[in-house]
């Protein structure tokens, strides 16, 4: 492989994806989460889904930042959770930054 094609391999991302349980909707959770997303070089989404749970899918080219960006959401939000699930998932599509999805 020559040093020209290793320039245009895009760079390797992981992906987690992570469903919160407990008190974590109307208690400012995605804002919260999205100003703690902002401090990393993650990007994805935060989301409130129907039945009361919340999802997170974050994505990094590192993945102890995402493991770090996870420890310090359980730290944030110890008293609202209550389990707590997360996957590693496909990393498709890229996404451009890290936002709350409706």
């Amino acid at each position: 492989m020559s040093a020209e094609s290793e320039q245009l391999d895009p760079p390797v991302r992981i992906t987690l994806r992570a469903i919160y349980h407990g008190r974590v909707q109307g208690v400012g959770f995605r804002y919260r989460t999205t100003r703690l997303a902002q401090k990393y070089p993650i990007t994805g989404y935060v989301k409130n889904l129907p039945d009361g749970t919340v999802e997170l899918v974050a994505q990094s080219q590192d993945k102890p930042v995402l493991e770090q960006f996870f420890d310090d959401m359980m730290l944030m939000f110890a008293a609202n959770v209550t389990n707590v699930s997360i996957d590693e998932i496909d990393s498709e599509p890229h996404f451009l930054q890290f936002q709350v999805e409706r």
